[in-house]
């Protein structure tokens, strides 16, 4: 009897505390696959397709960022080289023989999504983007993503680079750990210099979030044709602090995100 009373109190306090949130209102949206969790808690308060497979598109450069951070190496400067500038399409556009610090890949990388800045990471880190990949797959295994793969650092499809949005929520809670990924992943915008000719650089946010939810605090977004329009996106607000990973969104992913947040955030 007492263990059946405990039950229902915890039934009945985990209705109060997210009792705002409308679930067919989120079941209804056309999104392939919707997380929220409550970090302080420790309690997803929705899930929707969790352990289906998808692709990450540039949500990727969340690993490969913890990868850089991990590596010791954010002062290191990096020559870039002609493999680096081989990508396409979002670019900071660097040329053969710039010197970078890595700091500055890192922060391109998840404000701008720049792939030839996830790429010379990816390389500089890893001594070949072929190594770097086998980290990828041995740190994302280490932490628990048993469902997941990848083959390149920037997020490009391929029936190889896949991933669950169960996962991603894995990788995001390894990531904020982490306070200098917190800083740069909040950041709106960034300007930057190549070390050796003094080239200018500038990045700018695609996370709108950021610029338009004043509890936005980060991650990442992402897009391919594929993967569709992706985000893994938190707020905190006083002493509350939730993650929403969303994928393959067909609906505005900013004013979606923003009435998850207002609904568990004003709980």
């Amino acid at each position: 009897m007492v263990i059946k009373h405990f039950l229902i109190f915890l039934l009945t306090t985990s209705v109060y505390l997210y009792g705002n949130i409308d679930r067919g209102e989120l079941d209804a949206l056309k999104i392939n696959a919707l997380i929220v969790k409550d970090m302080k808690a420790k309690h997803v308060v929705y899930s929707k397709e969790g352990d289906k497979r998808v692709s990450p598109a540039s949500l990727t450069k969340v690993l490969t960022a913890v990868l850089a951070i991990k590596s010791g190496k954010m002062n290191h400067r990096v020559t870039i080289t002609r493999e680096m500038t081989k990508v396409e399409p979002t670019i900071a556009n660097y040329k053969r023989g710039d010197v970078i610090v890595m700091s500055d890949l890192v922060k391109a990388m998840m404000i701008k999504s720049d792939n030839d800045a996830a790429k010379a990471i990816a390389i500089s880190v890893g001594g070949t983007e072929e190594n770097f990949i086998v980290m990828m797959n041995r740190y994302a295994h280490s932490i628990g993503m048993r469902n997941s793969h990848f083959s390149n650092p920037c997020g490009y499809d391929g029936d190889d680079h896949y991933t669950t949005p169960n996962d991603l929520l894995k990788l995001t809670e390894f990531a904020i750990r982490n306070s200098t990924f917190n800083a740069i992943c909040a950041l709106n915008e960034h300007t930057y210099y190549s070390q050796n000719n003094h080239k200018k650089f500038y990045a700018y946010t695609h996370n709108r979030l950021l610029n338009r939810y004043e509890y936005a605090v980060g991650v990442k977004t992402g897009y391919t044709s594929k993967a569709g329009q992706c985000l893994i996106a938190r707020a905190k607000k006083d002493g509350k602090d939730f993650v929403i990973v969303m994928m393959h969104s067909k609906e505005d992913r900013w004013k979606t995100a923003k009435n998850i947040f207002e609904q568990v955030l004003n709980t």
